[in-house]
């Protein structure tokens, strides 16, 4: 079942399916590791809901809620 990243619980996990339409975005996902078939993992949130943090590839990255709720996973 595909549903957005941001809506994740922590310590799940998602292979990503697809990134943002957003060029600009897309590259910024793309020069951090987020690739189509990249596996991925909620590891917390904020106190405020923003940013979140995700297990990707061996690190830890933060994205914006807006950010990840533009890459679907499955």
């Amino acid at each position: 079942m595909e549903k957005k990243l941001g809506n994740l619980s922590i310590g799940e996990r998602g292979r990503i399916t697809h990134l943002s339409d957003n060029i600009h975005l897309k590259k910024k996902l793309s020069e951090m590791g987020l690739t189509g078939g990249t596996e991925i993992t909620k590891v917390s949130v904020a106190p405020l809901g923003d940013p979140i943090q995700y297990s990707v590839r061996g690190y830890r990255i933060a994205l914006r809620k807006s950010e990840a709720d533009q890459i679907t996973v499955k």
